[in-house]
């Protein structure tokens, strides 16, 4: 029975054990954290875009992975393209913003 008992507990062990080094994160990986502070950060930069008359929240895509802003899409003049930067970097937490918005006329 003392056998029995400690070849259950070896198991349950090395269950835990496995199970939990699943579920580490690793090098370059998000934690739940960090996804979530991700998603308020990219939700506040949608937030302050959509509340500016100047900024379209329509044609503007808004990533966030570990506190760095990406902005991708299009705007109609370079001063929407530097006003939605400087929303972004203004948001608390952000570290960096990289702006990938294409600069195009509304005719194109």
């Amino acid at each position: 029975m003392r056998k029995l008992s400690l070849i259950a507990a070896a198991t349950i062990a090395a269950g835990t054990l496995l199970g939990s080094v699943g579920c580490a994160v690793t090098s370059g990986q998000s934690s739940v954290g960090q996804y979530v502070d991700d998603s308020t950060i990219t939700a506040r930069v949608k937030a302050k875009m959509a509340q500016d008359p100047m900024v379209s929240a329509m044609r503007i895509d808004v990533k966030t992975v570990n506190g760095t802003v990406q902005l991708a899409g299009f705007a109609t003049s370079q001063a929407e393209k530097d006003a939605a930067a400087k929303m972004a970097a203004d948001v608390p937490d952000v570290k960096s913003v990289r702006n990938d918005i294409i600069v195009r006329s509304p005719s194109n």
